[in-house]
């Protein structure tokens, strides 16, 4: 699937949730599924300046030029949101990643829901995946 294919799948799904608090439940959920990320990547030079949560995110480029990312949180809603990023990010080509325009965090309303400190926290998740994506595209 393309990345604009899983955002609108994201949107559907989160159309169907009305109430805030079941929406939250929903991206808890979605960070309890998240695989666990190796303890080895729980480092310094992993860990997203900008979090008010500890978070890491790891990546590696796939045979197929896609980025395979994994990540953690010790916040169960940032490990929600990660996982949405993973979602829609995850196993997508360089380039892909670097394009894409992430219009599922305003269209879900989740922008809106956030406190600016986890607001610059998904900022800085975004962008450290993108940085990912730039270091492949140009490995490539």
């Amino acid at each position: 699937m393309t990345i604009n294919q899983i955002q609108n799948e994201i949107i559907d799904e989160f159309s169907d949730i009305d109430d805030w608090m079941d929406r939250y439940a929903y991206i808890i959920d979605l960070g309890n599924a998240l695989p666990p990320i190796d303890e080895k990547y729980k480092t310094p030079q992993h860990l997203i300046e900008g979090c008010q949560s500890r978070v890491w995110i790891n990546a590696d480029l796939t045979q197929e030029n896609r980025v395979h990312f994994e990540a953690d949180s010790d916040a169960i809603i940032v490990k929600g949101i990660i996982a949405l990023l993973i979602r829609v990010l995850g196993d997508q080509q360089p380039q892909d990643i670097l394009n894409a325009d992430l219009y599922f965090i305003d269209r879900i309303g989740l922008s809106e829901h956030l406190s600016p400190t986890r607001s610059n926290g998904l900022l800085a998740m975004v962008k450290q995946m993108k940085i990912y994506a730039l270091a492949f595209s140009s490995k490539r």
